[in-house]
Order: structure tokens, then C-alpha cells, then sequence
């Protein structure tokens, strides 16, 4: 699943590029675009979970015996 940084940015590029172009059809649709992506990151945590490391256990002694 994509985190909700990831589509925060996209969406945010996606109204950048909105702004930057003269053509009023490709504004319009990047500009939905950038809504979609807005509302699923809406509902999602304020800080992305990525992979979890699995847990280690360390060899006993300096000879990992």
C-alpha cells in the first residue's frame, strides 16, 4: 500500500505541473488527478510504516558461540 507522504507528494507535483501548463483540458484532469490522490491519503497515518526489520538475536560471547 502506498504511504500517505508518497501520495501528499504526488498530489502536490500533479498541482504544480497544473499550474505550469497553458492547455486548460490537461490542468483540469491533473487537477482531479490530484484530488483523487489527496482523498486516499486522507484516510491514512500521518507517518508511512515501512518494512519492520525482523528481529536478531545476537550469538552469545565475542565468538558468537
Amino acid at each position: 500500500m502506498l504511504g500517505k507522504t508518497y501520495l501528499t507528494k504526488q498530489a502536490s507535483l500533479l498541482l504544480e505541473f497544473a499550474r505550469t501548463t497553458s492547455d486548460s483540458d490537461l490542468s483540469a484532469k491533473l487537477i482531479s488527478k490530484a484530488a483523487d490522490l489527496k482523498s486516499q491519503a486522507d484516510p491514512l497515518p500521518d507517518k508511512d510504516q515501512g518494512p519492520q526489520a525482523p528481529d536478531v538475536a545476537l550469538p552469545d560471547g565475542p565468538t558468537g558461540s
